[in-house]
């Protein structure tokens, strides 16, 4: 049975627009806890979530949808609902992030997901510049723990927050750019991006 025979409209845009009606709906009745949303990116589609306090998660296309959003379900909130207006900052400061024209990001962060040294780690992320790397065991060194080389690669690969909270700045010592959430092309494709928009300009 389809959704016409339902008496449901069955194109895209109709659907958006319900979609984003039910979003607004459920959060002035305070039903909505984690809204997300997709976004097409040189990376693929992303999957952006963000509770009242802040982007929570962002997923790659190689990340499954469905685990992703039983994660959030199981770990945030069952309250989960597609709610593009909610992500429209996110989406809009990423845009501008891949082409180039943003080199941090202001919107709030919310890392629920992200606890005890894993979440120290993902927090001192924003602290390597633009354009630049820091070794694994040196971002160790920043927390005050040389030797848990092994421990912040475990952080950065399980960052819920990725290019928001930049874990691709995070490479091996030998200059291999390591693990990555998004898989080692993705990491090896920011690295490249960040590296042809060059440094900030002075202010």
């Amino acid at each position: 049975m389809s959704l016409t025979d339902l008496g449901l409209p069955d194109d895209d845009a109709t659907l958006r627009r319900l979609s984003a009606r039910l979003g607004q709906a459920a959060a002035e009745a305070d039903l909505l806890d984690v809204a997300y949303r997709t976004i097409d990116s040189p990376l693929g589609t992303l999957l952006l979530a963000a509770t009242p306090r802040g982007l929570v998660r962002v997923a790659f296309s190689i990340e499954a949808t469905d685990e992703v959003l039983g994660e959030l379900a199981s770990r945030v909130s069952p309250r989960v609902l597609e709610d593009r207006p909610r992500l429209d900052p996110v989406a809009r400061e990423l845009g501008e992030y891949f082409e180039g024209r943003r080199r941090s990001f202001d919107v709030p962060v919310d890392l629920s997901l992200a606890a005890g040294f894993r979440r120290e780690v993902v927090e001192l992320l924003p602290r390597i510049a633009y354009g630049s790397t820091a070794s694994y065991r040196q971002v160790a060194e920043m927390i005050g723990n040389p030797g848990a080389t092994r421990a912040v690669g475990t952080a950065c690969a399980r960052n819920p927050v990725p290019l928001v909270l930049p874990c691709h700045r995070v490479v091996r010592a030998d200059g291999a750019t390591g693990a990555y959430r998004g898989g080692p092309e993705a990491k090896i494709a920011l690295l490249a991006l960040e590296k042809a928009s060059g440094p900030a300009p002075a202010v």
